[in-house]
């Protein structure tokens, strides 16, 4: 039995703890948050789950194997750090940091005190996703002529009002960390990292909510293959989330990854290995007035579990984590050179 802690009971953390408590071989010891009101909540849910009174409290319970932390992105290295150093495993929700620098110091203490580092992708796991990685780990593609991301989102004023973190630079760090990240991370496991060569980014539609950008164009080169890509993403999409996609164009095959989430093949044509009866694929993460990713955060605690107990690689580790902040840094900084 692999026994959690979770910090920060937001919508996020109520999905890692409805899968905590799903699975057969977890459990959750408790819950801490800085909000009294959100610990009421939890505790009017489960009362039979305790709650902590600060974080030191959850950190030194030695009744816990393993602390998911699913709070505003800036705090994630920081109570990482203490979590490990307490000597426990952690599981992180994305974006792994805002800055580079925070996940190699994750990292080090990971090494230091031999303890697992886990980051949250769980689009990784969506059945289009797993179908494409095959092909190319296996070659099918061939060459890769050029490769085009699209997310075109939605996230309303109430969004940004109903958060006292979102949106706010020195807390969330930007729209490619908390709505993008898992397109960057996508790009990244299945071709490989990319040097970034130009970034247009533009506050169209939600000035005075946000802090930085809600739109931008980057183009990019696969280090691997030097084919050329483009990424163009938006969280000003009229009402609703309409596209988050990925389209290949490679030797032996041309294959769109798409839906509102990277849940579809929306199209394809390939030399003799068309994708066919992929299994159904988890429904979107919904919180209320908006939706988010694919729901695959109890594949993601199967395989946290499963990893700790010796019978499962990690989907993703740390290292990974750390090179999609890469990525976003890097395109946050190509975007300031171009004023």
């Amino acid at each position: 039995m692999i026994r959690f802690g979770l910090i920060g009971y937001g919508k996020i953390g109520e999905r890692h703890v409805h899968h905590i408590l799903a699975h057969p071989e977890a459990a959750l010891a408790g819950v801490y948050d800085t909000k009294a009101d959100r610990l009421n909540y939890f505790r009017n849910q489960y009362r039979d789950s305790k709650t902590y009174d600060s974080l030191q409290a959850i950190i030194q319970d030695p009744d816990i194997d393993i602390i998911s932390i699913c709070t505003p992105n800036s705090t994630h290295s920081d109570i990482a750090i203490a979590a490990m150093s307490a000597g426990k495993h952690v599981l992180v929700e994305k974006p792994m940091a805002i800055r580079k620098r925070d996940c190699e110091g994750m990292i080090h203490i990971a090494l230091k005190t031999g303890k697992s580092l886990f980051v949250v992708k769980q689009n990784r796991f969506n059945p289009p996703v797993q179908a494409v990685k095959k092909l190319i780990d296996e070659n099918k593609l061939g060459k890769i002529y050029s490769v085009a991301v699209n997310c075109f989102w939605n996230r309303s004023e109430w969004y940004y009002k109903q958060s006292d973190w979102k949106g706010k630079k020195v807390f969330d760090g930007g729209t490619l960390y908390t709505q993008f990240s898992h397109f960057i991370d996508i790009i990244y496991y299945l071709l490989g990292d990319i040097n970034i060569l130009h970034a247009q980014l533009a506050n169209v539609s939600h000035k005075g909510l946000i802090e930085f950008e809600d739109t931008g164009i980057v183009s990019f080169k696969l280090k691997d293959s030097g084919a050329p890509g483009v990424l163009h993403y938006t969280t000003s999409s009229f009402q609703k989330n309409m596209e988050g996609s990925i389209t290949i164009i490679a030797e032996n095959a041309t294959i769109k990854i798409g839906g509102q989430y990277l849940n579809t093949i929306d199209y394809q044509s390939t030399n003799g290995f068309d994708i066919m009866d992929l299994p159904q694929g988890g429904p979107a993460n919904k919180y209320g007035d908006y939706e988010g990713s694919m729901s695959n955060h109890d594949l993601v605690i199967d395989n946290v579990i499963r990893s700790l107990q010796g019978h499962e690689e990690i989907m993703t580790n740390a290292y990974d984590g750390l090179k999609t902040v890469e990525i976003i840094e890097n395109i946050y900084l190509k975007a300031n050179e171009h004023g």
